[in-house]
C-alpha cells in the first residue's frame, strides 16, 4: 500500500455530503468565528463544478448580490461547514459550467430536472 494512500485514510474526514453536482441549486450553511462569538451564514447558489477527490475535494458554488457575480470555494472535509441543503436539481449537459459566469438575466437561469 501507497504511504500516502495510507496518510489519506487516516487525516480523512467525517464531513458526509449530499449527493449535487453541477448546476444543482444548493445552500450551504456556513460556520463563521468574528472574535469569540460565532454564528451560521447560509450561502445560496448554482453549483459550477466539484473537483478533487476524497480530502481534497472542493467545489464552487456561485450567486448573484445585486448585479454582481459572487464565487465561492469550499473545500468538502471543511469543519465549518455545518450542513448543505439541495434546493434545485438542474439539468445540465456539462460538468463544470463557467458559461453561466457570462450570461445574465433571464438566459442565466437553469433548467429544473424532472422525475
Amino acid at each position: 500500500m501507497n504511504l500516502m494512500d495510507v496518510v489519506k485514510e487516516k487525516y480523512a474526514a467525517e464531513n458526509s455530503l449530499p449527493d449535487f453536482k453541477a448546476g444543482d441549486t444548493i445552500t450551504v450553511h456556513y460556520k463563521i468565528k468574528e472574535g469569540s462569538k460565532e454564528r451560521i451564514q447560509q450561502f445560496r447558489g448554482t453549483v459550477l463544478q466539484r473537483r478533487g477527490n476524497g480530502n481534497t475535494e472542493t467545489f464552487t458554488v456561485r450567486k448573484m448580490s445585486g448585479n454582481v457575480g459572487v464565487e465561492r470555494i469550499f473545500p468538502s472535509a471543511s469543519p465549518f461547514i455545518d450542513k448543505i441543503d439541495i434546493n434545485k436539481r438542474g439539468r445540465v449537459r456539462r460538468a463544470r459550467i463557467f458559461y453561466l459566469r457570462k450570461l445574465t438575466g433571464k438566459r442565466a437561469r437553469i433548467q429544473e430536472k424532472k422525475y
